[in-house]
């Protein structure tokens, strides 16, 4: 037999046999079970967490289970993703395709387009992650992908200013819940130290986005006059009819929970439910991702500082990459290339971007840390920063500057995804980690209003706003990494401090199961990443 995990259960259906020196039987009937299809029985140790479970597995078994669970899951999630970013971000490339002349914006009309994306998006996805424990996952991101796909397709039969407005609010509305319900999604099927190359998998889209949008825009902007439309006109409608006929087919493919998933076998989703239980990171206690969300979860995500921390940290991504995403064609092209050659010359910098958040994912999870990448990772950003305000003053040296965009680009990427995982790992039960991950994501997307204001077109072509500020937040990102990484260090060694003065009996008398389930971090016995 091998040590095996197992989720929250009823005390009250427990029955044992045996005295403490045996091994006793529990016969569970639970949620989980009666959506197993009744009861589930497993044999625990008497007086230890750790779990025997009746299914025996060997590594390779594991890992089949464990490559079936990523074929259906990551691909879908990274191809959804990718459309969202392209919607979002395209604006980008209709604008030099000839978006701007043909609407006659000046000023900061673009920047105000750009920016009204933001309000929605950010204040609307916390509410949007309660939606998603109250319903199940593939019914409402269907919604939200079909309404999106929707606000975009009629973003290409704008013909004004106001009209390009209104269209790119109510884009912010209809993206603002799917990414946050992904990552959310990712945590309960993986443990900590795995979830982070599937997340830099699935956040790769994001990257990529800017290559295929790139491609896509330098194809679609010849349908010029086709039905009466401008071209950057089409690049909004065939990018925006993606995602309405991939909500007609999500509802079917996309696994809700492990507990209903109908592509795995019943051992299989045992399997699964059962190794996550236990994933505290100290080895004992116990963890639940079934809780059903209450107040009290919404005010503790609401209450933790860590949280607000990692805003700072997520606000060094939104700022530089929502500006710089906007904004790089119109970089490249100033360098000297054509309108289409710089749709092209984009993809090489997002492909290197990609290149970088696996790397930066495979070595996180081998040395399981995440601080240290997320400090490196801006220190990348912070030279290229720095890079881009030097060589911009000397106009007849395009290739250094194009080079530093390559470091603004995985500077900027890479520890987003360290990011997002080293509070997801650190938050717990599920129902906190669901608002939790929100609330990060909600306020520190607020950070695309600034970065959709700080590349200003008076400043082309050397942008000394748009890189200074992504410089000197970068700065506040990286003593924010290092603040955070100490407070998780010294909570952990305190809790191992109490593990040595007390034994797990002592300390489990001083509370009931169900308290430290409902602890989550809280726990003595929780751990954070570090």
């Amino acid at each position: 037999m091998e040590n095996k995990e197992i989720p929250a259960i009823d005390e009250k259906h427990l029955e044992s046999t045996g005295d403490h020196t045996r091994h006793r039987k529990w016969s569970v009937q639970d949620t989980e079970a009666e959506a197993l299809g009744g009861l589930r029985t497993v044999e625990v140790g008497l007086g230890v967490d750790q779990i025997i479970d009746t299914i025996d597995l060997d590594a390779a078994e594991r890992k089949r289970i464990l490559r079936k669970v990523d074929m259906r899951l990551i691909p879908l999630l990274t191809f959804l993703y990718l459309i969202a970013f392209i919607d979002r971000s395209n604006i980008g490339n209709a604008r030099i395709a000839g978006m701007y002349k043909d609407l006659n914006l000046h000023g900061l009309q673009y920047n105000v387009a750009l920016t009204v994306f933001f309000p929605p998006y950010a204040l609307l996805e916390v509410p949007s992650n309660i939606i998603l424990k109250l319903l199940r996952p593939s019914i409402w991101i269907s919604i939200l992908l079909f309404s999106w796909g929707t606000v975009m397709t009629l973003m290409g039969l704008v013909e004004s200013y106001k009209g390009l407005v209104v269209a790119r609010f109510f884009l912010g509305v209809a993206e603002c819940g799917f990414f946050p319900a992904a990552v959310y999604l990712l945590t309960i099927w993986y443990k900590r130290y795995e979830v982070m190359q599937r997340m830099a998998i699935f956040y790769a889209a994001a990257s990529l986005s800017g290559a295929f949008s790139g491609l896509l825009a330098y194809a679609i902007q010849h349908m010029e006059g086709i039905a009466g439309r401008h071209g950057w006109q089409w690049i909004f409608i065939l990018e925006g009819l993606v995602p309405v006929a991939m909500s007609f087919i999500l509802y079917f493919i996309l696994p809700d929970s492990p507990e209903t998933a109908r592509f795995l076998t019943k051992d299989e989703k045992e399997f699964i439910i059962n190794r996550l239980a236990l994933e505290t990171g100290s080895g004992h206690g116990r963890v639940t991702n079934n809780d059903r969300i209450r107040f009290h979860h919404i005010k503790a995500a609401f209450g933790e500082w860590k949280i607000w921390g990692a805003v700072v940290m997520f606000w060094a991504n939104t700022v530089g990459t929502y500006g710089f995403t906007a904004t790089v064609p119109s970089i490249v092209e100033d360098l000297g290339y054509s309108s289409a050659n710089a749709q092209l010359m984009t993809i090489p910098i997002y492909v290197f971007a990609v290149i970088c958040v696996i790397i930066v994912a495979y070595f996180s999870e081998r040395i399981q840390q995440r601080t240290p990448f997320i400090m490196g990772g801006f220190s990348v950003a912070v030279a290229g920063f720095i890079g881009m305000l030097v060589t911009r003053r000397y106009p007849d040296i395009p290739g250094a500057s194009y080079f530093f965009l390559f470091l603004v680009a995985a500077g900027l990427y890479s520890p987003f995804v360290c990011i997002v995982c080293l509070v997801g790992n650190n938050l717990a039960p599920s129902s906190k980690r669901a608002v939790g991950m929100a609330l990060l994501i909600s306020v520190g997307n607020l950070g695309g209003i600034c970065g959709s204001n700080i590349f200003l077109a008076a400043q082309a072509p050397r942008y000394p706003t748009g890189f200074g500020t992504g410089l000197g937040i970068c700065c506040c990102a990286i003593v924010m990494a290092y603040i955070l990484r100490q407070a998780f260090r010294k909570e952990n060694e305190k809790r191992d401090r109490l593990m040595t003065e007390k034994s797990d009996e002592e300390i489990r008398a001083m509370y009931t199961d169900q308290q430290l389930l409902d602890m989550g971090d809280r726990s003595p016995f929780f751990r954070y990443t570090l």
